[in-house]
């Protein structure tokens, strides 16, 4: 028996991320691209320790609390997710501008042939680039809408954004978001 090759896991087949696009969602959440953990496993928002799942369920935007494994059955309760790169990475920063702006346009024929009644950024920086904003005044609702669609900032709760530190705090818009998506 051989030794694998250094890298050998890049050749094995991983499962494929599946955006999850029920016809009109009440919220169509936008992250910025996987990572590493979820590209690999094939559910959104798996890293260890992303209270992304706990968030929803504790803002009452799901009645149950899901884990990434059960990323599927947002549809169940009228909840979209994709990503602007589909393309996983350690760090949104090793995403290349031609991949920024090819998603850029994905994302809003996207937007308008799904017609969301809201689109949740999740993070600031996805945002900011989709916008072309340098400074947005943070997370919330905003002025801005795609389509029909309005728009809102969530943190993102990756253990990576130290901007926004701590479950409650991120909680906090988490809860916005549900109010005005009711």
């Amino acid at each position: 028996m051989t030794t694998p090759r250094r890298g050998w896991l890049h050749h094995i087949a991983m499962p494929r991320l599946h955006e999850i696009l029920p016809p009109r969602p009440r919220i169509l959440f936008v992250g910025i691209n996987p990572g590493l953990r979820s590209w690999e496993i094939g559910h959104h928002f798996a890293g260890k320790g992303n209270p992304f799942w706990r968030l929803l369920f504790a803002s009452g935007l799901t009645p149950v609390e899901l884990t990434a494994l059960e990323d599927a059955r947002l549809a169940d309760f009228d909840l979209g997710l994709t990503n602007l790169c589909p393309r996983h990475t350690r760090t949104a920063a090793e995403l290349s501008r031609e991949e920024m702006k090819l998603g850029i346009a994905r994302l809003g024929r996207l937007i308008i042939r799904l017609q969301p009644r809201t689109v949740a950024f999740v993070g600031l920086s996805i945002y900011q680039r989709y916008f072309g904003h340098k400074l947005s005044g943070g997370a919330g609702a905003k002025k801005e809408q795609i389509g029909s669609a309005r728009v809102f900032v969530l943190p993102n709760p990756s253990g990576l954004n130290a901007s926004f530190p701590g479950f409650e705090h991120k909680l906090r818009w988490f809860k916005a978001l549900a109010r005005i998506a009711h």
